[in-house]
């Protein structure tokens, strides 16, 4: 059912939801936040469901039950995906935007989505990021007519909360395997591993994928100190303006590149900049899909 179906009965009694991410720590691909609700007369039966912390489960396991969930009618989701672009550019902007606000925003974004939609929720269970106690109270000033329950591992303690684990981590997975290379080198290819900063095959990857001028693939989060060590190989760069910012100091080591040396000037900086700015960071793959499969009950 999609989100111009009209909500079920069930939505308007007291209802609980879980929330939880998949992808924190990956140096590429999104990160993904998903959600889970139910009616509070309903958490019993979802305990029966055999629920687990997407982490202990395997991949199979992890696609049949996440279609079990999608065909309950019992049960809503919703997800939200953000690009490693937009994570990049909020993490590395003037005004940074560091990893546990772009969590903390995220969550708040399904809880005020489900809201939005007419779902009656009283209870809200969530992983924890960063302190605890300051999350919660974060959380209940900002909703107070709703109960908050922030936990470490809450993702093995909370069938509502496994479920949405559930939910996040096999969205991204399949984002990553319909993941459309968008740049158009002849020499790219798609063995990047599992994304994580350790993984030898992710750590080759980037080393191949590398580019003195451009850096990297539009899939990797390039604000990730596992980027770091590359930068020493590239080209330093010195976006052309109108005014120097007398506030910044380039040095006299005469390495910096001006982008129109190479074919790139003021056009293509307001290109990216807008490309940043404009929020059309979101993954292609579930821009292409249809609303219900983002937010399903």
């Amino acid at each position: 059912m999609g989100s111009e179906t009209p909500l079920p009965k069930w939505a308007s009694t007291p209802c609980i939801m879980g929330i939880d991410e998949a992808g924190r720590g990956p140096v590429l691909g999104p990160m993904v936040y998903g959600c889970l609700y139910c009616a509070r007369s309903y958490q019993k039966t979802l305990a029966t469901l055999n629920f687990a912390d997407s982490k202990t489960l395997k991949e199979e396991k992890r696609e049949e039950l996440f279609e079990n969930l999608k065909a309950d009618e019992s049960i809503g989701w919703s997800v939200d995906v953000i690009d490693p672009r937009e994570l990049s550019a909020k993490m590395l902007k003037k005004n940074k935007v560091n990893l546990n606000e772009i969590s903390h925003d995220s969550a708040i974004g399904l809880i005020n989505r489900v809201l939005n939609m007419g779902v009656l929720l009283t209870e809200v269970y969530l992983d924890t990021v960063g302190d605890a106690d300051k999350y919660r109270i974060k959380l209940s000033e900002r909703f107070p007519s709703i109960k908050f329950v922030v936990a470490k591992k809450a993702d093995s303690l909370y069938p509502v909360v496994s479920g949405a684990s559930i939910v996040a981590k096999v969205t991204r997975d399949r984002a990553l395997r319909e993941w459309v290379l968008e740049e158009t080198s002849e020499n790219m290819h798609r063995s990047f591993g599992s994304g994580y900063p350790g993984d030898p095959e992710t750590k080759a990857w980037l080393a191949h994928h590398k580019h003195s001028i451009f850096g990297f693939p539009t899939l990797v989060r390039f604000s990730w100190g596992t980027c770091t060590s590359y930068y020493k190989d590239m080209a330093e760069v010195l976006w052309e303006s109108d005014k120097v910012d007398e506030d910044v100091g380039y040095g006299s080591s005469g390495k910096q590149l001006k982008l129109s040396n190479v074919g790139f000037g003021k056009a293509a900086k307001r290109k990216i900049e807008e490309i940043e700015s404009s929020g059309k960071g979101r993954c292609k793959f579930f821009h292409s899909r249809k609303l219900e499969q983002l937010t399903h009950f």
